[in-house]
């Protein structure tokens, strides 16, 4: 586990990333300890007044706002209570048991990891000092948790070579701050991951706001066969000095690139079954399932979809990211019914039939399960067809005087 404290210049700032990544669900909000009310009941508003009622207390306070992140190894098998159980305890450990932090889980890296906001003022007006606060109480609470939990334990800063920090929104973007954060990104994507586009890797680059750029068909390092990486804000926006290729480590132009998606292409194969059975399974257990059930049910397994919409919100593409595998898939490439287009598809067609079978259920009287949920596609097909079946009833169009009559004939034939 590998801790990061910074202190912001506002809390609202802090706050206000948080619920962004919330909105765009890149994150949830798992726990919001010493407040009055339930998590789930509280608003932005309700979040950010407990913390200016401290803070407010101690004005000449030059630094009241802590941002502190975990990240964990992606071996690290944690349920959402047990990572917030981790938080809770590494708080009490570092000081701040008693006061007010919301605890907020990320999806939009590689890696497991927690962003925790509070304030060090205290209730008494007075400042929790948090002088060294990294190198004394996070170190020695951090040390404590890897044993107790059996995490992956933290070799100095890094995961075992393999933590990379997200970039932060208040960097200040030099040029050898930017090559820096990007050379350290790049070593541990283009090695790590088996892709086989630019927009394979840059899936995942985006995960850490990086981005690798052709530029426009136009441009000049389009028409020389060029490439820059570059550093993204929180809203996927370029910013900061594009670096080019060359002036990075090994080097990785586009021809590098080409070259690993040679070697991609191939290794990445073994792992399609699994990703199509994981999507076909959401179909299977769900009557009606939508795209969030199944973004939902890949998560899950540490797979995150990727959804491409135009400025109209159309959604066009889909990319999946196999984290436990390595392993980048465009739905396409996965076949026609795992892409965008073809999963909208398929849910729709789900609903309708789950639609028409209780239509018919309903007209021939029988009882209908509030949620149908057929073992199979072809179990519910067959259903429908049976139940589309016209019902044969001889002679039911007779009179009743006719088949009276043919009864009394067959009798007397009889005897």
């Amino acid at each position: 586990m590998v801790a990061k404290i910074t202190s912001p210049h506002s809390i609202q700032r802090a706050l206000n990333y948080n619920e962004q990544k919330v909105k765009q669900g890149q994150a949830e909000l798992l726990h919001a300890a010493n407040y009055l009310k339930d998590t789930e009941q509280l608003n932005f508003y309700d979040k950010l007044q407990r913390f200016k009622d401290l803070i407010i207390l101690n004005e000449r306070a030059k630094t009241n706002t802590l941002h502190i992140s975990l990240n964990f190894h992606n071996s690290d098998m944690l349920s959402k209570e047990k990572i917030t159980e981790i938080a809770v305890e590494y708080m009490d450990k570092i000081g701040f048991g008693e006061q007010p932090f919301l605890i907020y889980q990320h999806f939009d890296a590689g890696h497991p990891h927690l962003h925790i906001v509070t304030t060090n003022i205290q209730a008494n007006g007075k400042r929790i000092d948090t002088f060294n606060i990294g190198r004394n109480q996070s170190e020695k609470a951090r040390k404590e948790l890897e044993q107790k939990f059996r995490l992956v334990q933290a070799m100095g800063r890094k995961i075992s070579g393999e933590e990379i920090k997200p970039i932060s929104q208040k960097m200040q973007y030099g040029k050898s701050e930017t090559r820096r954060t990007i050379s350290n990104v790049l070593a541990h994507v283009l090695n790590d991951y088996k892709y086989s586009s630019v927009a394979e890797l840059n899936a995942v680059l985006r995960l850490y706001n990086v981005v690798a750029d052709r530029g426009s068909e136009n441009s000049r390092i389009y028409k020389n066969n060029g490439l820059v990486y570059r550093v993204l804000d929180a809203n996927g926006n370029k910013i900061g000095v594009p670096i080019k290729s060359s002036l990075i480590y090994n080097k990785p132009g586009l021809k590098f690139l080409e070259q690993k998606f040679q070697q991609n292409e191939p290794a990445k194969q073994q792992y399609k079954q699994r990703l199509k059975f994981l999507i076909d399974r959401v179909f299977t257990l769900r009557a009606t399932p939508s795209m969030q059930t199944i973004i939902d049910s890949l998560r899950n397994e540490n797979i995150a979809v990727i959804l491409r919409q135009n400025k109209e919100g159309f959604l066009y593409g889909i990319t999946y990211i196999d984290h436990k595998n390595r392993c980048v898939f465009n739905g396409s490439d996965l076949g026609k019914e795992y892409s965008a287009h073809g999963l909208q598809q398929r849910c729709l067609v789900q609903a309708e039939n789950k639609l028409a079978l209780r239509q018919h259920l309903v007209q021939r009287n029988q009882p209908v399960e509030p949620n149908i949920n057929p073992s199979s596609q072809e179990r519910l097909g067959q259903v429908l067809n049976d139940l589309m079946k016209p019902e044969m009833q001889p002679n039911a169009s007779e009179p009743f005087e006719q088949r009276q009559f043919k009864k009394k004939k067959s009798l007397r034939q009889r005897l």
